[in-house]
C-alpha cells in the first residue's frame, strides 16, 4: 500500500528558453551534449520515472509509489526494453529471436565470402583484367560489406551497453559481484534467477580466445551472442537484491506451540478490531463520505475542517473539502481523485475500525487491491445519480464490478452497499430499488450471500443517514433501516489466528536514512509479535529483532493477528526490507517460489488466456510479471473436476488449472496453508482477467 506523499515540482525545467523560442542560430551538437548530460544527471540521482504517471520514484522501489505500475513493464511486451534503468532504450529490429539469429548468422557468413571476392577482384584489377561488369560487382560487394559492418556495429554496441550495465551493478551490489564470479568459474552452466530454468534461456556466448576459429564455430558464437543479448534485454526493473533471491520451501507449522503471551486476553480490550475498506467507482463519493464520517465522529476537528474548506474554495473545489481530509497530496487534490490508500481510525460500540479509503480510478486498481487485501469487511459506495450509476456499473469502463470481484477474491464476505448522492435523485425509492436489484443480482453471482449484504441509502454532502436516522422526510418516509454507523457496528469480526506462527505481509516500508532505521508496516495475518521478538524478513531470509511497535500511530508492546502495525526493526539491512515481502517467525519461513500451479476463474469480459500469455501476478502486496507456461485442464465450475485436459485457451467464465512462471521470486503459500498468501489475481492491459488460489508450489531443479 503506497504511502501518501507530495511531489516536488519546484526544480522542474523542460530545457526550453522562452527568450530563444525563435532563434535558429544554435549548435545542434552542443544541444545534444547538454541533453545527454541532463539524462546522465537524472540517472545519477537514484530515481526512475514511471511510464504511467511519470512520477520519479526512488531507485530501491520495484513498483511506482503512486500508481503501482511495475517498474519495467515486461507484461505489455513490445519492441522496446529499458536498459540500465533510465537512459538507454534499444529497439529490437525483429520481434522473433529465431529470425534475428538466422539473419545475423547469414550476414556474418556472407561477410567472409564478400572479403574473398573483393580480394579476387583486386588481383584482377592489378593484372588489368577488369571490365565494366566486374567494376559494378565490386561496387555492390562494397555496399554489402558496409551493411555487414553496420550489423556488427549494432551487435558490438548492444554488447558494450550490457557489459557496462554488469559492471555498474557489480559495483553497487557486492552480492551480484560475487554471483558473477561464481558464474564465470562454473563451466557450461547457466545461472537462472531464483533457481528457475526458463525455456527461453540459452547459454551465454563464450569469449573467442583462439585466432583459428572454424566457420561453424563462428556461426554458433553469433547465434548464442544474439540470443543471449535478446534474453538480457527482457530484464525487468527489479532491484539487484531481489534478483539474488533463491527459491525455498516452507517448514511445516503443525508442531508450532504458541506462547502464553500470544493468546488474546478478552479482558484487556473490549473493542474488536475491524479493517474496513471503502471501494467503488471513481467519483462515487468515497473520500467525501469518509471525511464526513470522521468529522461527525470527532476524528477531524472543526479547526481542521475550516482549513480544508478554505483551501478547497481557493482552488475552486469547495465540494471537495471533506475529501481533502484524506486526499492529502497536492496531485490528488489537483486531479480530484484518490490515488493511494488512505488510513483513518474511529470507534463504534463494538469495534475499533481501521478505515481504508481506496482509489476508484481504473489506473490505480493495483492500489485498491493493496487496500482490499487487508480488509475484513467493506463498504461498496454506489453513485445513485442518473447516468453515473450506469457508467460505474458498466462492465467495460466501470469499476464497481471489478472492485466487488476483488473483494470476494480476497475473502471479504460482509459488504455494506452505500447508495450515495440520494439527494440528487430526490431520495427516490424507485431509484434505490432499481440500483439494489441490479447490484444485488451481480453480488450474488459473485457468491456473496444475501444475508451478508446491508443496503443503506444516504447523502454524504447533506449528512443524511450517516451516524443517525435521516432527518429528510423524503427518505425517512420509506426507509427505516440502520444508518451507516450502525451498519458498520453490526458487522461481525472474523476469527484471528493468534496461535499460529507470525505472518505479516508488508504493505509499506519507512526508512530513516539519518538514523539508519527501518519500519515495516502491514496487517498481522497470523500469530503475534512484541518488542524484542526475533523475526525473519522474506524473501531475503535476514533475521533481526523488533525494536518497537506502533498501532494506530501510538506505541504498544504487543500486536496480534488482525492488527495494523508499524514494526521498527533492528539488526536488518534496510535494503532487504521491501513492500511485497513478508515478516515471519524465524523457525517457520514462508515459501519463496517462481513456478506455481493455480486454480482460477476467468472473469466476464476478460481477454482469452493462452499458453505464453504475459500477465501481472498479484498476491497480497506483491506484484510480479508472469508467463502462462501450461494450461493444465478446464474444470467443472460446480464440482471442480477436470473436464478437458490441455485446453488451447481459456475464455470468460471458465474455471481452469494452469501453471505460471514468475520473472522473480515472491513470498507465497498454498491456499490451504495460508489464505492471505494463497489468493491471487491475474491482470492484463489494465484489467483483472482472472482470480483464484495457489494449489501447488512447484520447486524446479
Amino acid at each position: 500500500m503506497p504511502r501518501k506523499g507530495f511531489s516536488n515540482f519546484d526544480d522542474y525545467d523542460d530545457g526550453f528558453d522562452d527568450d530563444d523560442a525563435y532563434d535558429y542560430d544554435y549548435d545542434d551538437d552542443d544541444e545534444h551534449e547538454e541533453s545527454e548530460q541532463k539524462e546522465v544527471e537524472i540517472a545519477q540521482q537514484g530515481v526512475w520515472r514511471c511510464g504511467i504517471c511519470t512520477y520519479d520514484n526512488d531507485e530501491s522501489m520495484n513498483v511506482c509509489d503512486i500508481c503501482g505500475a511495475i517498474r519495467h513493464d515486461t507484461v505489455a511486451g513490445g519492441n522496446q526494453t529499458i536498459i540500465n534503468n533510465n537512459t538507454c532504450t534499444v529497439s529490437s529490429i525483429l520481434k522473433s529471436i529465431l529470425v534475428n539469429t538466422l539473419l545475423f548468422v547469414l550476414v556474418r557468413e556472407a561477410s567472409y565470402i564478400v572479403i574473398c571476392l573483393i580480394e579476387y577482384m583486386c588481383v584482377c584489377a592489378i593484372d588489368g583484367r577488369v571490365n565494366g561488369i566486374q567494376i559494378l560487382l565490386i561496387t555492390s560487394l562494397w555496399e554489402c560489406s558496409t551493411l555487414v559492418f553496420c550489423f556488427r556495429l549494432v551487435d558490438f554496441s548492444i554488447a558494450s551497453m550490457k557489459q557496462k550495465e554488469r559492471q555498474d551493478t557489480s559495483v553497487h551490489n557486492p552480492l551480484k559481484k560475487e554471483r558473477d564470479r561464481s558464474e564465470t568459474s562454473s563451466q557450461g552452466r547457466h545461472a537462472h534467477i531464483g533457481g528457475v530454468k526458463s525455456s527461453k534461456s540459452l547459454p551465454k556466448a563464450k569469449a573467442d580466445t583462439s585466432h583459428e576459429t572454424t566457420s561453424s564455430s563462428k556461426n554458433m558464437e553469433a547465434s548464442e551472442s544474439l540470443t543471449s543479448t535478446m534474453n538480457k534485454m527482457s530484464l525487468t526493473g527489479e532491484t539487484e537484491t531481489s534478483r539474488d533471491i533463491k527459491t525455498r520451501s516452507a517448514r511445516s507449522k503443525s508442531n508450532h506451540k504458541p506462547e502464553e503471551w500470544m493468546l488474546l486476553d478478552k479482558e484487556s480490550d473490549t473493542l474488536t478490531q475491524l479493517n474496513l475498506a471503502i471501494v467503488g467507482h471513481v467519483d462515487s463519493g468515497k473520500s467525501t463520505l469518509s471525511g464526513r464520517l470522521l468529522h461527525l465522529l470527532g476524528r477531524i476537528s472543526q479547526k481542521q475542517m475550516h482549513k480544508f474548506e478554505k483551501e478547497a474554495k481557493l482552488q475552486g473545489k469547495g465540494s471537495f473539502a471533506y475529501a481533502w481530509a484524506l486526499d492529502e497530496s497536492a496531485e490528488e487534490r489537483e486531479r480530484g481523485i484518490t490515488m493511494t490508500v488512505a488510513v483513518a481510525y474511529f470507534n463504534t460500540k463494538r469495534h475499533h475500525v481501521v478505515l481504508l479509503d481506496s482509489p476508484g480510478h481504473k489506473d490505480f486498481v493495483p492500489n485498491m487491491i493493496a487496500g482490499a487485501t487487508q480488509a475484513d469487511a467493506a463498504i461498496l459506495v454506489v453513485d445513485a445519480s442518473i447516468g453515473a450509476f450506469e457508467a460505474g456499473f458498466d462492465n467495460l469502463k466501470g469499476q464497481t464490478r471489478e472492485h466487488a470481484r476483488v473483494l470476494r477474491g480476497f475473502g471479504v464476505e460482509q459488504v455494506i452497499v452505500a447508495v450515495n448522492k440520494m439527494d440528487i435523485v430526490g431520495y427516490s425509492k424507485e431509484r434505490f430499488d432499481l440500483i439494489k436489484q441490479h447490484v444485488g443480482s451481480f453480488l450474488q453471482s459473485c457468491r456473496f450471500k444475501e444475508s451478508s449484504l446491508t443496503w443503506v441509502p444516504l447523502s454524504a454532502m447533506e449528512n443524511q443517514n450517516l451516524v443517525s436516522a435521516p432527518s429528510e422526510s423524503r427518505l425517512s418516509s420509506w426507509y427505516q433501516g440502520p444508518c451507516l454507523l450502525d451498519a458498520v457496528d453490526s458487522v461481525n469480526s472474523p476469527g484471528r489466528d493468534v496461535s499460529k506462527p507470525l505472518l505479516m505481509p508488508l504493505c509499506d516500508v519507512v526508512k530513516s536514512n539519518s538514523h539508519g532505521q527501518v519500519s515495516a508496516c502491514g496487517k498481522l495475518e497470523a500469530g503475534a509479535v512484541r518488542s524484542g521478538s526475533k523475526i525473519m524478513v522474506m524473501p531475503s531470509g535476514e533475521q533481526g529483532t523488533v525494536r518497537s511497535l506502533e498501532r494506530d500511530s501510538q506505541g504498544c508492546t504487543i500486536a496480534r493477528a488482525g492488527d495494523n502495525v508499524a514494526i521498527a526493526l533492528q539488526g536488518i539491512d534496510a535494503n532487504q526490507v521491501m513492500a511485497g515481502g513478508v515478516l515471519c517467525h524465524p523457525d517457520y519461513p514462508v515459501s519463496v517460489a517462481t513456478h506455481l500451479e493455480l486454480m482460477v476463474l476467468v472473469l466476464e469480459g476478460a481477454t482469452p488466456i493462452l499458453l505464453g500469455s504475459q500477465l501481472e501476478f498479484h498476491v497480497h502486496h506483491a506484484k510480479e510479471a508472469a508467463t502462462v507456461v501450461k494450461l493444465v485442464a478446464m474444470l467443472d465450475p460446480k464440482t471442480g473436476e477436470p473436464t478437458k485436459k490441455s485446453p488451447r485457451c481459456l475464455t470468460a467464465k471458465q474455471s481452469a488449472m494452469l501453471e505460471v512462471s514468475l520473472h522473480y521470486p515472491v513470498c507465497v503459500e498454498t491456499f490451504s496453508e495460508s489464505r492471505a498468501l494463497g489468493r491471487v489475481f491475474l491482470r492484463s492491459s489494465g484489467r483483472t482477467v482472472a482470480m483464484g488460489k495457489i494449489t501447488r508450489i512447484i520447486q524446479d531443479s
